[in-house]
């Protein structure tokens, strides 16, 4: 099997743990990539035991397409690897260097028998759907797709901002507050979620539309079916405002028509056997867990 290591950032309080991910490797015999960012950030503190090959651009990683890549960190890792993958189609296994991980499931502790089950064969691959940005000015380069969310959001602390929104070129609602929040179901977990957004399953075709601090407290959540295309116009006091796709932003003006689309090409995150979204939830959210005596 062809592996790539792919991380953002080294922190000496998981050094075990990445030393212990490349001797298992090593160990297996794996063909061994690594991200370059990820090299240069732990060079002089883990020793990688065999030969392997660095990988920088998009096109080297179409050249050796390895048949998984495992990236180290969090949520947000995994959300920056997709713009390296871009419509290869390399499935992701999230090992969990962070905090709360919804996407990146496999816990730290667990990384060795991870490893195991993904040799062995014992998991499924998730077809995970995207966004597409179009827009009437050039905006995020060659990576115009988000796995979580497209954002419209006021800058610093200036006043609330009206976002015109239409459906299929339908007139939905102005949106008059701090922003509004487009998500994937896979995205309905992270920045939706906490502004009061639902739980989507990720196998659900549709999007959710989720206003951020809405001066009109009638306006709630919606969730519409993703063959749908949804266009924004905005108005606002200030000149500049932001967009967002995943943890990427440009700053955008009242000039600026854009419309978010299902993406042409899919995300695949590795499903081990044992863990499942339901099983997630449950470990993430504390459901079912009675805590009021403890």
């Amino acid at each position: 099997m062809k592996v790539l290591v792919y991380g953002n950032r080294y922190k000496d309080g998981n050094r075990k743990y990445v030393q212990a991910l490349f001797n298992k490797l090593a160990k297996e015999k794996v063909q061994l990539f690594v991200y370059h960012k990820f090299d240069s950030e732990i060079q002089g503190h883990i020793k990688i035991p065999q030969d392997f090959t660095i990988i920088t651009t998009y096109e080297e990683l179409q050249e050796h397409r390895p048949d998984c890549i495992l990236t180290l960190g969090g949520d947000g890792t995994i959300l920056t690897a997709v713009t390296l993958i871009r419509d290869l189609r390399i499935p992701i296994l999230g090992i969990n260097l962070g905090r709360l991980g919804f996407l990146a499931s496999i816990e730290k502790t667990k990384l060795e028998a991870a490893i195991d089950k993904l040799l062995s064969g014992q998991y499924t691959i998730d077809e995970r759907k995207m966004l597409y940005l179009e827009s009437n000015m050039p905006l995020f380069g060659e990576t115009r797709f988000a796995l979580n969310d497209f954002t419209i959001h006021k800058r610093d602390t200036s006043s609330m901002i009206v976002i015109h929104t239409y459906i299929n070129g339908d007139f939905l609602n102005s949106y008059w507050a701090d922003g509004i929040i487009v998500s994937t179901p896979t995205g309905s977990t992270g920045y939706s979620l906490s502004c009061g957004g639902p739980i989507i399953f990720p196998n659900s075709d549709t999007f959710v539309i989720t206003p951020v601090a809405p001066h009109n407290l009638t306006v709630r959540p919606i969730v519409i079916a993703d063959d749908n295309v949804i266009s924004c116009e905005i108005e606002g006091r200030t000149g500049n405002y932001l967009c967002t796709l995943d943890s990427r932003y440009e700053t955008i003006t009242t000039a600026h028509q854009l419309a978010v689309r299902k993406c042409d090409f899919e995300s695949r995150l590795i499903n081990l056997h044992d863990i499942t979204f339901l099983k997630t939830i449950h470990d993430k959210l504390s459901w079912g867990i009675d805590t009021r005596n403890e």
